[in-house]
C-alpha cells in the first residue's frame, strides 16, 4: 500500500512522543535548546528609570519655552547612583544608560544644548514629557510570564535570560539520532575512489541536518549489504537512538534487507511507500522501546528531502518544541515552468527570495534528479507540485516551505 504524504506525516507524528527528560544547562550552553519550563523574573526591565541618550536630565516644566538656561548641578555616568536631586532651574549631565536623578522626568539630547560654564542653554524644547527616558518596568514587569516552555532558545532569548539573571536554564534532553549508510558501493570520503564505488555523502548530510534540528547525531558509518552485519548495526542503532536514520536498502532489490531485518528485530513497520518524488521508498517502523526507525532512500537528494519533509516534524515534536511541528507553507510566485508526471506529490528544490515584497521561487538549474546533489547546494526551499497537476507555469503561485 502506498500512502499519501499527509497520511505518512500523520502516522509519523502519532508515533512520536515528546521527550520529558529535563536537564539544566549553563546559559553559555543554552543556544538552540528547547526551554522545558516557563520562565519569569522578579526583576523589572528596565531595572530603573534611565536615559536613552547622552544629554541633560531636566524637569519638563522648566524647558517648555526655549531658549532657557539651567544650572548643571551634577554629572551622572552610566553605572553610578545619582547623589543629587534636580530642583527647579537645574539640570544633570547624564549619559546613555545612566539612572535618572530624583526630580528629573525628561532628557534633552546634547545636540539641542550649548554649554556655558556651569550652565546649559536648552535650545529646543522636548516634544513631550518623558522623552528619551526609559521607565522602570516599561518593557517587562517582574512576576509576569517572560518565556514559555517549548520555545527554541536563540540569541535574543539567551540575551533576555542573561538580562533577568537566569543563568541556569531548564531544557529538554536532546534527542539522539543514530545514522548509518548501507551499501557495498559506498566508501568513506578519505578513501581512494575506485570504479563502481560511490563516496558516502549521506552520513555527513544527515548528521548536519540532525545538528540543525537541535539533536545529537550518532554516526555509525557504512554497513555493507551483508544481512548479518546489517542486522548487528541496525540493532545497535535502535538501542542507541531515539530515532534511527538509515540510508539505502529500502527498495525492492535483492540486497535491500532493511524491511526484513526491522521485523526480525521486533519492529512494527508502519509503512514502506509514500506517493512522493523524490523519496517514494520510505520505511518507517516503531519499536517497543519507543525508538522510531526511518529507512530512507540512498540517493542523496531523496535522503535530504525525506528528512526535510518527514523527519524534521518528528524531531520537532520529539525535542519538545511547541506546535506547529509540520512545514510552514507559504505561497510564492514561480519563476520558471515546472513539470511533474502528476502521479506523486513532487518536490523541487530552489531559492526562495523576497523581491519588492513578494516571495519568489527560483528552481535550481539543471536536472532535478534524486542523485543530483550538485544543484541542491545553495538552495533554501522546497516547492511542491500536487498530485494530479503536471505543470506550474511561470508566474503562477506555488506552495513552498523553507529548508533553511
Amino acid at each position: 500500500m502506498i500512502l499519501s504524504v499527509n497520511q505518512a506525516e500523520k502516522i509519523i507524528l502519532n508515533l512520536i512522543h515528546g521527550i520529558k527528560d529535563r536537564e539544566t544547562v549553563d546559559l553559555h550552553h543554552g543556544f538552540n535548546r528547547i526551554l522545558a519550563r516557563a520562565i519569569s523574573s522578579e526583576l523589572d526591565f528596565p531595572y530603573w528609570d534611565n536615559s536613552a541618550m547622552d544629554g541633560y536630565a531636566v524637569r519638563y516644566t522648566d524647558v517648555q519655552t526655549t531658549p532657557v538656561s539651567l544650572k548643571v548641578v551634577t554629572e551622572i555616568p552610566a553605572g553610578k547612583v545619582p547623589q543629587t536631586s534636580i530642583s527647579q532651574g537645574e539640570a544633570a549631565r547624564i549619559y546613555t544608560g545612566a539612572m535618572l536623578p530624583d526630580g528629573a522626568d525628561t532628557i534633552v539630547i546634547q545636540e539641542n544644548t550649548q554649554v556655558q560654564g556651569n550652565q546649559v542653554l536648552i535650545l529646543q524644547p522636548p516634544e513631550v514629557p518623558g522623552v528619551f527616558v526609559r521607565k522602570r518596568g516599561e518593557y517587562y514587569q517582574g512576576g509576569k510570564p517572560l518565556l514559555k516552555a517549548g520555545i527554541t532558545l536563540y540569541a535574543p532569548e539567551i540575551a533576555l535570560l542573561a538580562t533577568v539573571q537566569a543563568t541556569q536554564i531548564p531544557v529538554y534532553r536532546q534527542p539522539r539520532v543514530a545514522i548509518l549508510s548501507t551499501g557495498d558501493e559506498l566508501i568513506h570520503p578519505s578513501q581512494t575512489l575506485q570504479p563502481g564505488k560511490i563516496i558516502d555523502s549521506n552520513q555527513y548530510a544527515l548528521s548536519a541536518f540532525v545538528l540543525s534540528q537541535g539533536a545529537i547525531p550518532i554516526e555509525l558509518g557504512i554497513v555493507p549489504d551483508r544481512k548479518e552485519q546489517l542486522r548487528l548495526k541496525m540493532s545497535e542503532a535502535i538501542q542507541l537512538g531515539d530515532i534511527v536514520l538509515s540510508t539505502g536498502g529500502v527498495s525492492v532489490g535483492d540486497y535491500d534487507y532493511v524491511g526484513e531485518i526491522l521485523t526480525e528485530l521486533g519492529g512494527e513497520i508502519m509503512f514502506s511507500r509514500v506517493a512522493v518524488k523524490p523519496g517514494k521508498p520510505l520505511t518507517v517502523a516503531r519499536f517497543p522501546s519507543g525508538c522510531v526507525y526511518f529507512g530512507i532512500p540512498g540517493n542523496p537528494v531523496s535522503a535530504l528531502v525525506s528528512c526535510w519533509r518527514f523527519v524534521q516534524p518528528a524531531l520537532a515534536k520529539l525535542c519538545g518544541k511547541e506546535q506547529p511541528w509540520t512545514p510552514q507553507w507559504l505561497y510564492a510566485q514561480n519563476q520558471q515552468l515546472l513539470k511533474s508526471q502528476g502521479d506523486r506529490e513532487t518536490y523541487l528544490w530552489g531559492k526562495l527570495n523576497i523581491i519588492e515584497g513578494v516571495y519568489q521561487f527560483i528552481p535550481a538549474s539543471g536536472s532535478h534528479s534524486s542523485g543530483n546533489l550538485i544543484n541542491l547546494a545553495q538552495t533554501n526551499a522546497l516547492a511542491v507540485i500536487p498530485i494530479g497537476k503536471t505543470t506550474i507555469a511561470e508566474g503562477e503561485k506555488i506552495m513552498v516551505f523553507k529548508t533553511l
